[in-house]
């Protein structure tokens, strides 16, 4: 039997504006690209705790889940961090560079005080 349940919802990061940033970039996108990083979200979601290829922890309470564009080989990366038996959706970006840019975790660390 197949468990259908959700063992880590996601929930987005909304800032004191109540704006979704990650929501909005996500929307941004192209529809493969969309479809894509929601199924690696949802493997998540179903299959927590799960490792490479899907999720990689960074460290100090973060996580990122882990997309890559088939088409066009275009790598992207949602960060979390895990509050109230819920994934916190912090921080969405295209992938340009091997070594995530420390810009980009500086604000998802940021955003991560703001919810915890």
């Amino acid at each position: 039997m197949i468990d259908r349940t959700k063992k880590l919802p996601a929930r987005f990061y909304v800032n004191a504006a109540g704006r979704r940033p990650v929501r909005d970039w996500i929307l941004d996108l192209p529809a493969a690209d969309r479809h894509t990083i929601g199924k690696d979200i949802q493997k998540v979601e179903f299959g927590w705790p799960i490792g490479r290829p899907h999720c990689a922890p960074l460290g100090k309470g973060l996580w990122e889940v882990r997309s890559v564009f088939d088409e066009s080989n275009r790598i992207a990366r949602v960060i979390f961090c895990i509050g109230d038996d819920h994934m916190i959706l912090l921080h969405g970006f295209i992938k340009k560079t091997r070594k995530t840019p420390q810009s980009d975790i500086d604000l998802a660390e940021k955003r991560m005080k703001e919810v915890m």
